[in-house]
């Protein structure tokens, strides 16, 4: 690619990259004279990984979550160190701690290159697992949106200051999502996601004993709830990973938001969108809770709305050959 190609393409995605939120040209039938069978290759790839990992639809949806937040849903939270392409991953950030769930993505790339190749983003890819899994654990699944291609940067400090913390107030969450044109309503159903997964201990022990430095366990955590989780994280125990659902830890259902009612929300983030005063998130919660239809129709439409999130399209970035790496040259496989 000659020098003055390569420099525009430099200030297109720079351009891109700062412009915000955007609803692009996504289509959910985009990929089906090319690629008819995709969902269900994608599908059958998450299904056998449940068979061996439990938390594998988790951490999907993990993946997918996190790629939206940092310079939108263009797969970049999945590329790795690399000096010769100047990648810097974005999985090093904090928010990125413990990610986990590289390998069932290469293996649904893998299976996806087989049938189609060339042809379908590793943005898309998460997408459409991320749909999946919720399927596969009880869920309903939503009309994915589809389009995306592949950033071939990644955006380490955005990832710092961008994703949301388990420790952070709701005031902070509230404007996290914000930033990327996500409201109350987006926040608390997409924290729905928590209706099945794990997290280690160390993210909430503070909780436990010492919440906020005071000496005392935090006072929104239930007290038979709050032994069975020292038991369970003794000292030393800060990897011991706990269902973030102590209900129904594996199926994607309401429960989560009957946990919070109950003050069983594990993450301080949970937590705070039930017990923070005044909120209108506590509204959101109750409405959940009592209906799952609520739920699924809630999380189908965020979890669309999220995937509209500053997506490449057309003939910007490219279709990577490999998820964890650019392409070895600056030629993109344009559709």
């Amino acid at each position: 690619m000659p020098f003055s190609k390569a420099l525009a393409y430099i200030l297109v995605a720079t351009a891109l990259i700062a412009a915000g939120p955007t609803t692009a040209q996504l289509s959910p039938t985009f990929y089906d004279a090319r690629c008819p069978n995709l969902s269900s290759i994608v599908e059958d790839v998450v299904r056998q990984a449940l068979l061996t990992d439990a938390r594998a639809g988790a951490k999907l949806i993990r993946f997918h979550f996190h790629d939206c937040f940092v310079n939108g849903c263009d797969g970049s939270v999945l590329l790795i160190d690399s000096i010769e392409d100047n990648i810097d991953s974005e999985q090093n950030a904090a928010g990125n701690q413990g990610i986990q769930g590289e390998n069932i993505v290469n293996d649904i790339k893998t299976a996806v290159e087989n049938a189609c190749p060339n042809l379908v983003s590793c943005a898309d890819i998460l997408a459409i697992a991320s749909n999946s899994a919720v399927v596969l654990a009880g869920g309903r699944g939503w009309e994915v949106q589809l389009g995306r291609r592949d950033s071939r940067e990644a955006n380490r400090s955005g990832a710092v200051s961008n994703l949301p913390s388990p420790f952070e107030p709701l005031a902070n969450l509230t404007v996290k999502f914000a930033n990327v044109g996500l409201n109350s309503t987006d926040l608390v159903a997409l924290s729905g996601a928590h209706t099945f997964g794990r997290s280690r201990c160390i993210f909430f022990s503070r909780r436990l004993t010492n919440f906020s430095g005071s000496g005392l366990p935090d006072p929104t955590l239930e007290p038979a709830y709050r032994e069975t989780l020292i038991e369970a994280c003794p000292a030393g125990g800060d990897n011991n990973r706990i269902n973030l659902d102590p209900t129904t830890p594996d199926e994607f259902d309401k429960n989560y938001f009957t946990n919070l009612q109950a003050n069983r929300g594990l993450l301080t983030s949970d937590q705070v969108l039930f017990s923070t005063d005044g909120a209108d998130t506590v509204e959101i919660v109750n409405r959940f809770a009592a209906s799952q239809e609520a739920f699924f129709d809630g999380f189908g439409a965020s979890m669309i709305k999220m995937g509209n999130i500053r997506p490449l399209t057309g003939t910007d970035g490219e279709i990577r050959l490999t998820c964890t790496r650019v392409n070895p040259s600056p030629a993109v496989a344009d559709m």
